[in-house]
């Protein structure tokens, strides 16, 4: 019997931390073979950031430059995780990259979304087929273009009755509604910021990338006028289809906020720790109250404040790490993209996705750009 063909996944998230990279099998189930996470260099990250949290103004050439650099990351990271588990390039059916997300404006009009990172470049880089861009065919669709996730989250996950979310907790926080009956459509959607935020106030009051253990937020008490404040954003009460980024949840959003007012950094972070968990339980709450399940997934599984302000909020829920269930949760969106390459190699529409974002119908996600 042949093996089962070899996908990778690369995405980075708004955080844009690192370069996630997964390798992947889905036959005759999702399997995640080997992962890593490489660094983007530091001045590009800095680049990346100051254009995703800026007013957005940016040369053109200065814009060619940095898709094309981002590709070069994307590239390398793959070639990593390759050399690494001694894996030819040619033994990879296809890549599937998310790209760089550096805006994503579905509600504008007209609405777009942009992930950096040319495809192109990384086909000539790695000899491999790329699928990529696959955000905008929903948008062109009438969609939110997000979240892709929930698609692959209800394909991984096997149907028992239960009524389950999955959280992914990146720099904005998003859930997939996986109800207990079956054929009730898939539903999710962005409930709002997680680490975005907390990272963002971490870097300007203790000059690190984030809140190491929720040190940093453990050391504070929630102010319960801030977190009322911040509460109160539109956003949180649009019902789905939506989708959110950096393009509301930044650092001047929440200056905005603070007014002027005398907190302790550390009661801040606490707040905001308060406010994903609160927004979270919100929206579970609002739209499947029938819930029994969390599980979770994402760089923030790995913060151990705000995983106990999330089960407070949750209360009479379990919260759990996909972990769990066997699935690493560092991965699940790097293995996502893997699991979009196949689908688009293989010519299926997903078939449950746009009841998620919203868009006309069923869409092929993705183009493809094939190796060398």
């Amino acid at each position: 019997m042949a093996s089962p063909a070899l996908y990778l996944g690369l995405i980075s998230g708004t955080s844009a931390d690192g370069i996630d990279v997964a390798l992947c099998t889905f036959d005759p189930s999702p399997r995640l073979h080997a992962a890593l996470t490489h660094p983007y260099p530091e001045e590009l990250r800095t680049r990346i950031l100051a254009l995703a949290q800026g007013d957005g103004r940016i040369a053109l050439d200065d814009l060619g430059a940095l898709d094309v650099e981002i590709a070069h990351a994307f590239g390398a990271a793959a070639l990593a995780l390759l050399t690494r588990e001694d894996i030819a390039p040619s033994a990879i059916a296809a890549l599937g990259s998310h790209g760089q997300t550096v805006r994503h404006r579905p509600q504008q009009n007209p609405p777009y979304t942009l992930q950096l990172g040319d495809p192109n470049a990384i086909a000539e880089l790695t000899g491999i087929a790329t699928v990529a861009d696959f955000r905008r065919r929903d948008v062109a669709a009438g969609g939110q273009g997000a979240p892709l996730a929930p698609a692959f989250h209800a394909a991984m996950l096997p149907h028992d009755g239960q009524a389950r979310v999955v959280l992914n907790l990146g720099g904005i926080a998003n859930i997939t509604l996986l109800p207990a009956e079956r054929g009730t459509p898939l539903r999710g959607f962005d409930t709002g910021p997680a680490s975005c935020l907390l990272d963002a106030w971490t870097v300007r009051h203790r000059g690190q990338r984030y809140d190491r253990d929720g040190a940093f937020a453990a050391a504070g008490r929630v102010d319960a006028a801030l977190l009322e404040r911040l509460l109160a954003e539109p956003y949180f009460v649009l019902p789905p289809p939506k989708s959110t980024g950096r393009e509301v949840f930044h650092l001047t959003w929440l200056d905005t906020h603070l007014a002027g007012g005398v907190l302790a950094p550390s009661d801040v972070q606490a707040t905001l720790v308060a406010l994903t968990a609160r927004s979270v339980a919100d929206a579970i709450a609002t739209h499947a109250p029938a819930t029994t399940e969390v599980l979770v997934c994402g760089g923030g599984v790995h913060n151990p404040v705000l995983m106990r302000a999330l089960a407070d909020a949750l209360a009479r829920r379990r919260v759990a790490s996909t972990a769990s269930v066997g699935i690493d949760p560092d991965f699940v969106e790097a293995m996502l993209f893997a699991w979009l390459a196949r689908e688009r190699m293989a010519g299926h529409a997903l078939e449950n996705l746009y009841g998620v974002t919203g868009a006309r119908g069923r869409r092929v996600l993705g183009g493809v750009y094939f190796g060398a």
